[in-house]
């Protein structure tokens, strides 16, 4: 009984009020009637209170994300399956799932009685026109009683990441040199002889060809290594992605920072499509989640928009460079840079003296924030610097930029650039 009385509506309430009140007036106006309408108004909502408060519903979800991994402005679907695990039958449910409110406004669904063991599936559309990672859940499920006057909620503890990327633009083809590096499966190189040093081994597995077993190697090792027939290689790339909170101009979806990640996500799917192993790099370093020494995961872009749909802006003030040192870092070098200063220099030339020519987009960021703001020109600084870079302002479409960029790190270095963005 108290717990159906905690759910009174305010219907319940005014029927319980009018109840009370008629009784009262009927008994200092001596009317025995108005006694009889006064019980029946207060029995009503006691009685529905009673009833929706011994309910002890059985209920299970299940709900199902399709795509998981969508972006932005894409749709995905949410498929919520109810199940009724007790033995009698549910009232009129009101089902409600908690959304983020970019993901647009909460789903209501009426579900009629469910018999035991009867299941009721319903679906509905999410969809983001912004990044992040977004939970959806838990369901809230409301019972009423069928004149509304009492209503009781109860929530499910499960919930579901929905990880919105940024927006892929697709780029044409442009010439990228000096891809090949390190380990991968794009190259093969036979070795027929040579010594242990020589010869990349591994240990044996059954069914290999015993043919192929090392033994200078088995026994040095104590176990039986067998020789690899080639020595694979890998198409790198590596995408630097200036995200510091001083390098950018603007705030949500228009700033700066999102002109960056949108452009940097395009190039990364762009090349992952050419077979290029890609890893991240923020001004913090190296994203971990993104490490392209691990060969398991191949060719695949899904960890690197995953990165940078949650990426936020960093309170560093210089760019981090400590992976320049890794061993493996020659490759391909492409950057997306926001506000550089001479501060920067040192960075810069590192990176460019550690691998071949660099890549690099820079963001005019004065012009998210001013319209009429000069150009900044900061390509033909880092084209000083051995860099192939063109200036980007709000508005300009990433495929022409792509291809100019291609045009310029064609160039020889030191080639004059000119002073003019993206078309």
């Amino acid at each position: 009984m108290r717990r159906g009385l905690s759910g009174l509506t305010s219907r319940g309430r005014s029927f319980l009020a009018a109840g009370l009140t008629a009784i009262c007036c009927a008994i200092v106006l001596g009317q025995p009637a108005l006694t009889r309408v006064g019980v029946l108004l207060v029995a009503l909502p006691l009685l529905c209170a009673v009833l929706v408060g011994r309910n002890r519903y059985q209920l299970a979800l299940s709900r199902t994300l399709s795509p998981g991994l969508v972006s932005a402005g894409a749709p995905a679907t949410v498929q919520l399956t109810l199940r009724n695990e007790g033995r009698i039958r549910t009232g009129l449910l009101l089902v409600e799932d908690q959304l983020p409110y970019a993901l647009g406004n909460r789903p209501r669904f009426v579900v009629d009685g469910l018999k035991p063991q009867t299941p009721r599936t319903t679906t509905y559309q999410v969809r983001s026109d912004v990044r992040g990672n977004f939970v959806i859940g838990p369901l809230l499920v409301r019972i009423n009683d069928p004149f509304g006057m009492v209503e009781l909620g109860r929530s499910f503890h499960a919930s579901t990441n929905l990880v919105v990327t940024p927006r892929i633009t697709p780029l044409p083809p442009i010439p990228i040199g000096g891809a090949w590096t390190g380990a991968g499966d794009n190259r093969p190189r036979a070795f027929a002889t040579g010594s242990a040093e020589d010869v990349s081994v591994r240990e044996y597995r059954r069914g290999d060809d015993l043919r192929r077993v090392h033994w200078r190697s088995s026994a040095r090792t104590g176990e039986l290594m067998v020789r690899r027939e080639e020595q694979p290689w890998q198409s790198r790339a590596t995408l630097v992605l200036d995200n510091r909170a001083t390098a950018h101009r603007g705030t949500g979806a228009a700033s700066s920072l999102e002109a960056a990640v949108a452009h940097t996500a395009s190039i990364a799917a762009h090349l992952t499509q050419r077979g290029f192993t890609v890893r991240l790099v923020t001004a913090d370093g190296e994203d971990p989640n993104s490490v392209w020494h691990d060969r398991s995961r191949g060719q695949d872009v899904s960890p690197i928009l995953e990165a940078l749909a949650v990426l936020e802006t960093t309170r560093r003030a210089h760019l981090a460079t400590d992976w320049i040192a890794d061993a493996g870092h020659q490759g391909v070098l492409i950057a997306v840079l926001g506000e550089l200063d001479d501060h920067d220099h040192g960075a810069l030339r590192r990176m460019r003296i550690s691998g071949r020519r660099p890549l690099a987009m820079t963001l005019d960021v004065n012009a998210w924030t001013q319209r009429n703001a000069a150009p900044a020109g900061r390509a033909a600084w880092l084209s000083s610097l051995g860099w192939a870079a063109i200036d980007l302002r709000p508005g300009d479409a990433l495929a022409p930029a792509w291809q100019e960029l291609g045009r310029r790190a064609d160039r020889p270095t030191g080639a004059p650039v000119a002073e003019r963005s993206a078309p």
